[in-house]
């Protein structure tokens, strides 16, 4: 399928836009992750802007797409969609983590219009979204759920337990997609606890792989569009990432895992975003 310029030229800049809210959502001096929210930006551009059905408006409605953060901690990116999605009002981005602010350090499904569900005990993710396909499925719903893993999160078994038995009940509507930053808190992921080769493990819980650079928009709509068409088996799709993308002091970075910035780094990172 051919993508018009246009729209991937407003994707990408919705993209830069949420890294842009990031950064202001963090703020000086306050520890918040940078790296992992930047390495998914492109992806979480698209699926709010381009692929999934929802109304901000009606948060609940039945006949939506579902999205969940498996990895938690970077629900500062999330907050920045779900507010240029209108959701609730992009100023109060600079809220977040302060006391009695909806805006927490992980997602609270009580509380943040939008969010799915809590999450941010690394693994569980996969598994809430497994069960909440399988309910759509069972009701009628012809709706997917999208659910963002990181790479080092597939360390967790659980993440395991949910592919195989996504995999048992042939679950389509149910849609995975791997950061692989290939950077964790404490370093390489390769060498903490390798989770390669995701491609073949992943084929053999059996899921439909798709690999893709998570920073090149036309392959991340492609990649979207074709999960579209798969029948009996889920889809995961590997997303070749950089930790820290867009500011370039924290590209690569493992410090920026969850760092914070000073107010030299941080009119630097605005400025380089905007």
């Amino acid at each position: 399928m051919e993508y018009s310029k246009d729209l991937i030229r407003q994707l990408e800049e919705k993209a830069r836009t949420l890294r842009k809210d990031v950064v202001i959502s963090m703020g000086v001096g306050v520890a918040g992750h940078i790296g992992g929210s930047n390495s998914s930006a492109d992806i979480v551009a698209a699926l709010y802007f381009y692929k999934m059905h929802y109304d901000s408006q009606n948060p609940q409605m039945e006949d939506r797409d579902r999205f969940l953060l498996s990895k938690g901690h970077v629900a500062i990116l999330q907050y920045a969609a779900l507010a240029e999605a209108g959701y609730f009002p992009v100023e109060d981005l600079k809220k977040t983590k302060e006391i009695g602010s909806y805006l927490q350090g992980h997602p609270d499904v009580r509380k943040t219009p939008g969010i799915e569900a809590g999450t941010g005990s690394l693994g569980q993710g996969l598994s809430i979204g497994l069960g909440m396909a399988l309910g759509m499925r069972s009701n009628g719903i012809r709706r997917k759920v999208y659910v963002l893993v990181g790479d080092g999160e597939t360390q967790e078994g659980q993440v395991w337990e949910a592919a195989m038995a996504a995999g048992m009940y042939k679950a389509d509507n149910l849609v995975a997609i791997v950061d692989q930053n290939g950077l964790q808190a404490n370093g390489k992921v390769e060498n903490r606890m390798n989770t390669a080769p995701l491609t073949l493990k992943w084929k053999s819980f059996g899921w439909n792989v798709i690999e893709i650079d998570g920073h090149n928009m036309e392959e991340i709509l492609t990649a979207l569009d074709q999960a579209d068409g798969i029948k009996g088996m889920p889809t995961v799709i590997i997303a070749h990432t950089v930790k820290g993308k867009g500011v370039s002091f924290a590209e690569n970075v493992v410090g920026y895992h969850n760092g914070a910035l000073t107010q030299e780094t941080y009119q630097q990172a605005l400025q380089e975003l905007s």
